[in-house]
């Protein structure tokens, strides 16, 4: 049984494994995650979140319903650790044209473009806010355009690979 003292400290990647595979044995991913996602001892939210990044695709859907209060999290926590993997998990759900938010888009494109953020915040930020722009193609050669006029000098390869991808990608034209 996953309680807050078993997700208290911290974890290597081997006991985060152990987290995930207690998860799945219980097999409500979104209960788990209800239960301790806002906890107030960060640690505890991220340990849960990171095992959930090992959750397979079947697994991560159960969360669905719970997308926005994953969004607000991510928008929310002052923890760059929370914040990445929660946006981690985001990415990983379903966010069809309904469940576009302007304020999250705002959100990644403020974090994908913040030189001072973590490189794995901006590349997950990136990727967030080329799928929602992908909805309103006004916005996706806007985001192209903001991509091909910041100065890449100091991105992370992750973030310039991701900008690679998005400038490339078919689904846009850049006028």
């Amino acid at each position: 049984m996953i309680t807050r003292d078993c997700l208290r400290g911290s974890y290597s990647e081997g006991e985060a494994l152990a987290i995930y595979h207690e998860m799945r044995r219980q097999g409500d991913f979104a209960a788990v995650c209800r239960t301790f996602l806002h906890d107030a001892d960060y640690q505890v939210a991220r340990n849960m979140l990171w095992a959930l990044t090992k959750a397979s695709r079947n697994e991560i859907a159960q969360l669905q319903p719970m997308l926005h209060e994953l969004i607000d999290l991510a928008m929310t926590t002052t923890n760059p650790s929370v914040r990445r993997l929660a946006l981690n998990v985001v990415e990983r759900l379903a966010m069809p044209i309904s469940d576009v938010r302007g304020d999250f888009l705002d959100f990644c494109l403020s974090h994908a473009t913040d030189m001072a953020e973590y490189p794995g915040i901006q590349s997950l930020s990136l990727k967030l806010a080329h799928r929602m722009s992908l909805h309103y193609p006004d916005l996706l050669e806007e985001l192209c355009r903001i991509l091909l006029s910041l100065p890449t000098e100091s991105y992370s390869p992750a973030l310039l690979s991701v900008r690679r991808r998005i400038i490339h990608s078919p689904q846009k034209s850049i006028s």
